[in-house]
């Protein structure tokens, strides 16, 4: 392959993976390896780093370009890696332009080394129409939403990824039919802060709202699924649209952070601990079935240990079937890094008990499933999800098919059938 594209961090990065390959394969650009960098933790930048020495010892002839937020962020510290040949920034890593000049830089072996444009002066979002999702794979990403006007104390991906700014929802909707007649079974719509949708578009509409003209024009689409949301600004058509259409996935994530209130506080965060249960009740009661997935923080700055035990009770309170666990990180120039710090042994072990927690929760969910008929999107060979992204442990389905199943039984962190 010209051009290998290795993306760490979110999936919004996974899709960005796949304009980053097209743009930089439509440069002309040879034996190229582009790290799609994370900043939300030190280990992912950290991670980073060791991929790009790793990748240089096995192929030391490629050229090896760093982008994504830590190349955002932090695009000095990559550029002074013996290893690395160009640092591209985070908007500019989705124009064609940035791998052209990329191109020419290596050529004429001349040019700066950083190309990172300023971030924050970025004011829209085109839409990026992937064309190289192979035809027939089960899931894939659209990306309607980028950048964060919200300011957490614990967050550097405002400054990784800029202010918030949407795709227009006609956009959307072109995109997600293109994709439906490529054969995509199903469609995630992902985006940074999701449920900022639409608040600089001319009559401001919200994430549900494009959801429901979603549903509404593209009849065909059998599955759509929207990735983390921010409960607190969850809008009454996006509610309407889980009670009522079941091509929506019963399945949220929800980005949660803390069961505190004092340390909810301090995150800067706009919801409450109240709030948080009582959203999880009411989307329960319109779709009784519905599976939440959510991001806890464990050990924050100022965490006590009463503190860390709201965090962990509130996975039984809001009935959490999939937990993404972080270790708190201290991130340069957040407030929190300024913060009184809880020790790191701490950290590990409030963490290591949170994943205890969700590993609990997410056992008690699939033995709850045993008797349950499913429709399962077979992913792979050996797996496919159900509507609530359950594993399924599958043989001899097609790739990309819906498949009806009885299941029959669990292995503790998997459905069989």
């Amino acid at each position: 392959m010209a051009v290998e594209v290795v993306t760490f961090g979110c999936r919004l990065n996974a899709f960005e993976a796949e304009v980053i390959r097209h743009e930089a394969e439509g440069a002309g650009l040879e034996d190229t390896i582009v790290i799609n960098s994370c900043a939300v933790t030190n280990e992912a930048v950290a991670q980073a780093r060791q991929s790009i020495r790793k990748l240089k010892r096995e192929r030391p002839a490629a050229r090896i370009v760093v982008t994504g937020c830590a190349a955002q962020t932090q695009s000095e510290m990559f550029a002074g890696m013996a290893e690395v040949d160009r640092v591209v920034g985070n908007d500019d890593k989705l124009r064609a332009s940035a791998w052209r000049n990329a191109r020419d830089a290596f050529d004429l072996g001349a040019g700066e080394k950083i190309a990172v444009s300023d971030i924050m002066a970025v004011k829209q979002m085109a839409p990026h129409l992937v064309g190289g999702f192979a035809s027939g794979l089960p899931r894939v990403f659209v990306q309607v939403q980028n950048g964060c006007d919200h300011r957490c104390t614990f967050c550097i991906i405002p400054y990784g990824r800029g202010n918030s700014r949407s795709v227009p929802m006609g956009a959307v909707v072109e995109q997600v039919r293109a994709l439906v007649e490529r054969g995509h079974a199903e469609i995630v719509l992902t985006g940074v802060d999701l449920t900022s949708y639409g608040a600089d578009l001319p009559g401001t509409p919200k994430l549900g709202m494009l959801v429901r003209q979603i549903l509404r024009h593209v009849p065909e689409l059998r599955r759509l699924r929207i990735s983390s949301i921010d409960s607190i600004e969850a809008d009454s058509d996006l509610l309407e649209a889980i009670a009522d259409d079941a091509r929506l996935m019963p399945h949220l994530h929800l980005s949660l952070q803390s069961g505190d209130d004092m340390i909810l506080k301090r995150m800067k965060r706009r919801h409450s601990r109240s709030d948080a249960i009582a959203f999880c009740d009411q989307v329960r009661r319109l779709r009784p079935d519905i599976a939440f997935g959510a991001d806890i923080i464990a050990g924050f700055p100022t965490e006590t240990e009463e503190m860390f035990s709201r965090s962990l009770d509130l996975v039984a309170e809001c009935g959490l079937t999939f937990l993404h666990v972080f270790p708190y990180s201290p991130r340069p120039g957040t407030p929190a890094a300024r913060m009184p710090q809880v020790a790191g042994s701490v950290i590990k072990q409030r963490a290591r008990r949170l994943r205890v927690a969700g590993e609990a929760a997410l056992r008690q969910r699939l033995q709850a499933e045993v008797g349950a008929r499913r429709e399962v999107l077979i992913e792979s060979e050996s797996q496919g999800r159900t509507e609530h992204y359950l594993p399924v442990a599958i043989a001899g389905a097609e790739l990309g098919s819906i498949v009806p199943l009885m299941i029959g039984g669990s292995d503790g962190g998997r459905l069989k059938v």
